[in-house]
């Protein structure tokens, strides 16, 4: 039987990570590394100071705690269980813990509905958002952001990335480049990489954006960002806040839908904290939202699959969100004239 060697959680989550940096997209170690914090939290309020002192009870414990303390719902404890799961079986690698303990994780079994966020933004409601920026906000930054993402259904990672030498207005598009090596990867990296078309509506409103209201900003590798903040390149986390702010049914002349008074919603407290009202929307649902439209709009599954850079599987199961009856009617379409 192979010794144990004492190792705190905290140490044993950095040689996880470290070991896992050069395998996984950037994105996924954040989640990784945000995951492991919570477990490292928890040893450290029951005074684990050695991961050789862990067993299969703890997870029992640590997983009540973390249903109860962090109010995780079913999706999120299967995701931060599963995490867990293989930080222990590398822990198990490195004779931090007894071989096997990896097995007694027991993240919930998700049926095939619950693994899926329905969160989405309908087009009813991205019409009317849209319809109030050109109208009050025209080519303001957070007006371009929201037209671009929901026009291409693009991540917000993408969008960062994006520089003014991609922006093509004399052809009305955009390339969508993966340079890992200057901060601006896309999510599948190389085979990401594809040349967007824009509507002459939105591309004329990109094209004021720059004209006049893009502050100029290089950012630390002398790349022009197309969209900028006063600290240079626009963050993940800028672009997903104006989009809560953006979704935000008291900004853009629907009321509120809750009967909360502005004065005291907490929605509004702070520019931060847009997202503790339940109707507003982070990117990720515009992405969802924009390509629902489109499959609604009987646009073919592999053009919509290139254009926002989504596999087909993938598609159907976490962003088609039409109703079994709007995709029968879709099919019907194609067959009634053979």
């Amino acid at each position: 039987m192979t010794e144990q060697k004492p190792i705190s959680p905290q140490e044993a989550k950095e040689w996880y990570l470290e070991n896992r940096r050069a395998d996984i997209a950037e994105a996924t170690y954040t989640a990784h590394q945000y995951r492991l914090s919570a477990f490292v939290e928890w040893c450290e309020i029951n005074d684990i100071e050695n991961m050789n002192n862990i067993s299969g009870r703890h997870f029992h414990k640590y997983k009540t705690w973390r249903r109860e303390e962090g109010d995780c719902n079913k999706v999120t404890l299967a995701t931060q269980l599963s995490t867990l799961k293989v930080f222990i079986n590398f822990c198990e690698g490195i004779d931090a813990v007894q071989k096997g303990l990896s097995e007694y994780i027991d993240p919930p079994t998700m049926s095939k509905q619950e693994d899926v966020n329905d969160d989405h933004l309908d087009v009813e409601t991205a019409e009317v958002i849209i319809e109030h920026n050109r109208k009050y906000n025209y080519s303001q930054r957070n007006h371009v952001i929201f037209e671009l993402l929901w026009h291409t259904g693009m991540r917000n990672g993408a969008l960062r990335s994006i520089d003014l030498r991609d922006f093509d207005a004399e052809n009305g598009c955009i390339e969508v480049v993966h340079r890992p090596e200057e901060d601006t990867p896309i999510k599948n990296k190389t085979e990401g990489q594809r040349i967007v078309a824009l509507k002459p509506k939105v591309n004329s409103i990109v094209s004021d954006y720059v004209d006049h209201n893009r502050i100029s900003k290089t950012d630390e590798y002398g790349r022009e960002p197309l969209i900028t903040t006063r600290q240079g390149r626009i963050s993940k986390g800028a672009i997903r806040t104006a989009c809560y702010h953006l979704t935000l049914p008291c900004t853009y002349g629907m009321g509120c839908p809750h009967r909360r008074d502005t004065a005291d919603c907490e929605a509004l407290k702070t520019h931060h904290s847009a997202s503790k009202c339940p109707s507003s929307h982070a990117s990720h649902s515009l992405r969802k939202g924009a390509i629902t439209h489109a499959r609604r709009q009987d646009v073919p599954l592999e053009a919509v699959s290139e254009r926002m850079d989504v596999s087909a599987d993938i598609l159907k199961k976490h962003y088609d969100k039409r109703t079994k009856k709007e995709q029968m009617k879709t099919r019907r379409g194609y067959f009634d004239s053979i």
